[in-house]
């Protein structure tokens, strides 16, 4: 009688039927905590495979697999803060089938606080990233204002740093040899293509040989005016130019050349040839398309202010030396199971002043326009830079210059204001540069 009413009673039941409920309430709750635990760990680890990844990427066709695996784990180690997680496991892959690729994979555990009491005494943890080189590849051509208003505000200063970035970026975004090519002009308003190209048929020696002498009647400073005279003009010895030339030819005819707005090769006709010029503002010399990342750091290291602004012909040697002609020796031929994007990129810190033949800004911005014209209409993409510390009026002959060549789906875009940068202060060209060669990198993450 006893029991029976005992089992009918219900009194206090609750207590028992809640203390049975309460373990697997307790381990869903640690669960939520033990899983949030184990998505920090994720996310970090997930960073620091990227970071690994990206860093390894450039050294992985240069090492063995042992090396690249010490690299590798020494590398992640030291940006992975997470001691929780345990036997961490680092495999990294370098693989050239179907384009070359880094894939670097990362396991490991971690142990659980709560999820012990349902049973499961650590979490399993992993990550890949994958770094692929595209079938792109890069040639870029620098023209980098070098006029004298470059001196103020640290802004010489500011383009050395900011351009040995790039070149850093560009550099690590080539997989080997050849996937990247950059040439350098350096101008103001002429450009040095180097004083040892003296005896090159490309070279137009008609005003230089006109004021670079000496005549019999020590009166008379030019070939013209000594001749004139009936006097006797020597030309001095051409192995004394410094290497400087100034615009090439121009027409204003329909049919005519507009040498100085196009890549027409030089031929015997001097319209086409590139004009000596001992220019006593000569900058540091040109460097056409190449890999050679040593010499162009000196060059940048090496280049000095001075000297008017005539982006123009910054632009159209910029230009010239992406297809080669005069001192522009003929780039490599572009081989087809790649596809190739060819960039200029003008910096200027000033509003054009002198050119060949003006010291009027609108003439010399109307020449310039018709470069621009011609270097978009060529499927080149062209960024334009304007540092403006001074307060100047924003340039839109740059604006208007800036351009995006077309892609596959994409149509031609000019003027892109996206391409075109205007900056304020010194160290916004670091800034610029460094979203320019993000751009321009042809390495991607895929997670």
């Amino acid at each position: 009688m006893l029991l029976s009413r005992f089992m009918q009673d219900r009194r206090g039941g609750v207590a028992p039927m809640f203390a049975l409920a309460l373990i697997p309430v307790i381990g869903l709750t640690g669960a939520a905590v033990d899983y949030s635990r184990a998505n920090s760990v994720r996310v970090g680890m997930q960073a620091a495979i990227d970071a690994t990844a990206l860093a390894m990427a450039r050294l992985a066709p240069t090492v063995t697999q042992s090396e690249l695996q010490t690299k590798t784990n020494a590398y992640f180690q030291s940006l992975f803060n997470h001691p929780e997680a345990k036997n961490i496991v680092i495999t990294p892959t370098y693989s050239t089938a179907n384009g070359s690729q880094l894939t670097i994979a990362v396991s490991g555990k971690m142990d659980t606080t709560f999820m012990n009491v349902l049973g499961f005494a650590s979490l399993n943890l992993g990550s890949t990233s994958t770094v692929k080189w595209g079938m792109s590849r890069l040639r870029v051509a620098l023209a980098l204002d070098n006029t004298g208003s470059m001196s103020d505000d640290g802004k010489m200063a500011a383009l050395k740093l900011a351009t040995n970035g790039l070149l850093t970026q560009l550099k690590n975004a080539a997989t080997t040899n050849g996937d990247v090519y950059v040439s350098i002009v350096p101008f103001s308003k002429d450009v040095n293509v180097g004083k040892s190209n003296y005896g090159a048929s490309w070279i137009d020696w008609t005003a230089w040989n006109n004021v670079n002498g000496s005549c019999s009647r020590s009166s008379y400073d030019t070939k013209s005016e000594c001749e004139d005279a009936n006097k006797t003009w020597t030309t001095a010895n051409h192995n004394t130019w410094n290497g400087c030339v100034t615009d090439r030819g121009r027409s204003t005819g329909p049919s005519s050349g507009n040498y100085d707005t196009n890549v027409s090769p030089p031929a015997s006709s001097n319209s086409t040839k590139f004009s000596a010029e001992q220019y006593s503002s000569c900058t540091q010399a040109i460097k056409p398309l190449s890999y050679d990342w040593n010499s162009m750091t000196t060059l940048v290291n090496d280049m000095t202010p001075e000297g008017n602004t005539n982006q123009g012909i910054g632009l159209a040697h910029a230009w010239m030396s992406l297809v080669g002609g005069g001192p522009y020796p003929t780039p490599p031929a572009k081989d087809p199971n790649y596809t190739y994007s060819d960039v200029i990129i003008l910096l200027t810190d000033g509003l054009n002043t002198q050119n060949r033949w003006y010291t009027n800004q609108g003439s010399i911005d109307t020449r310039q326009k018709m470069t621009c014209d011609n270097i978009n209409a060529a499927n080149i993409t062209l960024y334009t830079i304007q540092v403006n510390t001074g307060g100047d009026a924003v340039s839109t002959l740059l604006k208007n210059c800036a351009g995006t060549a077309p892609s596959t789906g994409v149509p031609r875009k000019y003027p892109d204001p996206d391409k075109n940068f205007v900056v304020t202060n010194s160290s916004g060209m670091g800034t610029v540069f460094n979203q320019i060669g993000n751009n321009l990198s042809k390495l991607r993450i895929a997670n």
